[in-house]
Order: C-alpha cells, then structure tokens, then sequence
C-alpha cells in the first residue's frame, strides 16, 4: 500500500475490483492468506440455497433475475435444444447487475461479526465470511486494480495507523525480563495479536519487559520485503540471516540468549512461540518467588528417556548417545515457554561462540560448574490452557484477543474456540 508522502505502511487486508464477465455477470470473493489464495466463492445471480450459512444474518449471494434461467414452464430438454440451435435467449436483468461499464456505481464495504458485507447503490449484494488471520481494522490501505475511475474514497470507523501498536523503544535501563518471541514471516495475524495483547501488559508498556519477535529468512525475496517493512514500522522484529528451517530451531534460541546477554541488560530471558500467551506481570510475580539467580522455569520434563530418533532426536542416534549416553535425560523445559536467568544465557551464548556447547544439554551443561535452582509448573501450559494459567500454547490469534479480554476482567480463564 501507498501514501502520497512516501511513507511504506503494514497491510493485511486487500481488495480488488477486477473484471471477469465470462460470458455472463458474476461476483467473486477471495482472499490472500500468508501468501496463498483460498478457495473463491462466486454469485452469479441466483440467490443462496436455503441451506447455506448467512453471515452475520444476511446471505451470502442475492439474486439478479435473468430471463436465460430454466422455468418451470420450459422443459430443460426444450432449452438445451434452443441452445443447440442457436436461439438461446440472451441474459436480461430485470433488476440490473450492479456493476455497469461506463455508469457510476457507490460500493461500500462493511465489517460485521462473522465476515465482510457488500452493498452496492445501497442495496445488499453479497456477504463474505472471514478467514483465518484478516482483520479489517488491520487495513492501513486500499488498492484497487483494473479500469475503474475513481471518483472518491470515504474511510470511517478505521484507524489512520498502527502507531498504538509500535514497540516502545528500549532505553538502555536494566530489564527485569526479556521475552523473545520465534515467529515466521509469514505469521503476520499472529504478531498482530500479540501486539494488540499481552504487549501491552504494564509491565512492558514500562519498559520493566523488553518482547521482540526472532524471525528467521524467507527462501522468497518478496515475502522478505514485506517483512522488512513490517520490522521498521513497528520496530519489534529480529531479523536472523539464515533461512528459516524447522531443524534451525536451537539457533534461533540462541539468537534470543545473543539478543538479551549483549543488546540489553536483563535478569532474566525467556523464551516463547508466537502462538503462545503470557501473563507477563505473573510471570514476573514468579521470578521474583525464586530469587536465585541461576533459575531455570518452565514446565519441565523429569526423568525423561533420550530421543534416540524422530523430529525431536538431537542428532544422529551414534553422535547423540556420544553427546549423553546415560539412560535420563537431566530436567529440561518445553519450548512454549520457560525462563532462564542472565548468567545461564551468557554460558549458552559463550560455549556456543566456541563450540564447545552441548546443543539441548545447556543447562545441565551450566549445573556442573555452578548450582541451578529448577522451578516447575503446569501452568507453562504445552497444549493449549489452563485455568490460572502462566503461559497458554496453541492459541490463534481469535483467542489470544479472548485471553485479553478475560484478563482485562480480571479472570484468567481460557478461550476453548478456534
């Protein structure tokens, strides 16, 4: 999207008007989502089936009557032979398409409940539920395509930026925590949320927090462009230069250890997905219940057999049971979210700079040399929420709005939709 000042503004939302007569009047809705088309749905002047689903109460497609269409006094057999001959009666509205070349038209575009509504002259046309990630209120532009004149645009009930959503500085004061975030580049709804969320919690709002997303490169140079874009708007995204892969998964955190142990000064570091949410002040509220600097907090795994294969084996089976060839595994955290102290990520940060570090073993690597405090909780929720929970996992960005919500009413009660 384009302002007249040059100023490159953060989109999700996009409409076109394009034309694609086909013979006869038809509408078609879609949507581009993380970079991939959905499925379109098309009106072509019949109006919906009883059974369809409305949206927000009005149906999806309205109808405009042609005289082509089948009646029940003309047999299909009798206009399959018109057709066949050559005689097929052309299409005539009796109530007109609503788009017209050459004639002005006024469209509006209306946000509801459930999805996007159209009207045109100021009659309802069609209805188009939402998909997964598009926010209208998330529209910071409209473009449109194609050979339409342009008379005027009127925006309403929409805001003229996302300055409320930009991260706020860091002011080189000590931090008593910093939360990186993994995110992918195309998770764009899913940074929306967080930012609309628990970024806004006091605690980071006082700079007490620092939170910034890591995001690792894209293969395809454009959705790397965008991303650029979106990083220098709201000024809270890590750019790392490898291409993202799901085995780079340990240099990623790393990154996070690098980020916190040299660009800031915090006590602790934590660690989270960008479909996790987290009660910030809470987790504050529990570092400071364990006051030991060497701290390690999370949902821990006890007792845990090593990985021998699959997704999660560490390495090779031989190179693996050489890295810990003892039957348990020493505690260690799931990866939605744990906590550990400045000291631990500086001794992550360093072994790793010489290579000497034991990639999934760090801080059983750090226990030999200096004592760590390990503090487990259930509440660092793996699948999904908890009541009271610390962290919530697998949230989408609907829910993570709900969590808000709840909390802004003082319950920390889960959100069990989609």
């Amino acid at each position: 999207m384009r302002r007249g000042n040059g100023n490159v503004m953060v989109s999700q939302f996009m409409v076109e008007l394009q034309g694609d007569w086909n013979q006869r009047p038809v509408i078609e809705h879609n949507t581009c989502y993380r970079m991939q088309w959905g499925n379109a749905q098309r009106c072509d002047g019949l109006t919906s089936k009883g059974d369809d689903d409305t949206v927000d109460g009005f149906i999806k497609c309205e109808k405009w009557i042609r005289s082509d269409v089948v009646n029940s006094k003309e047999s299909k057999t009798t206009s399959w032979l018109r057709r066949f001959i050559g005689r097929a009666k052309k299409p005539e509205m009796t109530w007109p398409f609503p788009f017209v070349e050459g004639k002005l038209f006024i469209l509006t575009l209306r946000a509801g409940v459930e999805g996007f509504h159209i009207n045109v002259g100021g009659r309802h046309i069609t209805s188009f539920p939402y998909r997964t990630g598009f926010t209208l209120e998330d529209a910071t532009g409209l473009s449109i395509k194609g050979n339409i004149d342009v008379h005027s645009v009127y925006a309403t009930s929409l805001p003229m930026s996302h300055q409320k959503w930009k991260s706020v500085p860091l002011s080189g004061r000590p931090l008593d925590l910093f939360i990186g975030i993994l995110s992918a580049t195309n998770h764009f709804a899913e940074r929306m949320a967080i930012r609309k969320t628990w970024f806004q919690s006091s605690a980071i709002r006082s700079s007490k927090v620092a939170a910034r997303f890591f995001v690792a490169l894209n293969p395809r140079k454009e959705v790397n462009a965008v991303l650029k874009k979106e990083a220098d708007y709201f000024g809270d995204i890590v750019i790392l230069p490898f291409i993202d892969r799901y085995e780079l998964v340990v240099l990623k955190t790393i990154s996070i250890c690098e980020f916190g142990v040299y660009n800031l000064t915090a006590e602790y570091i934590m660690k989270c997905d960008d479909d996790t949410f987290v009660r910030v002040d809470t987790i504050l509220g529990e570092i400071q219940k364990n006051p030991r600097r060497s701290l390690y907090m999370g949902n821990l795994n006890l007792l845990h057999r090593p990985l021998r294969s699959g997704k999660w084996a560490l390495v090779s089976n031989s190179l693996e049971q050489q890295e810990w060839p003892e039957a348990i595994y020493p505690p260690y955290a799931n990866g939605p979210g744990y906590v550990i102290s400045s000291d631990i990520a500086a001794f992550v940060t360093s072994q790793h700079q010489n290579q000497s570090l034991r990639h999934g073993l760090w801080v059983e690597q750090f226990n030999t040399s200096s004592a760590v405090q390990y503090s487990h909780s259930w509440k660092f929720c793996q699948y999904g929420c908890m009541e009271n929970y610390f962290t919530a996992h697998y949230q989408s960005p609907r829910q993570m709005i709900c969590l808000w919500d709840q909390l802004a009413r003082g319950r920390a009660h889960c959100c069990n939709f989609r």
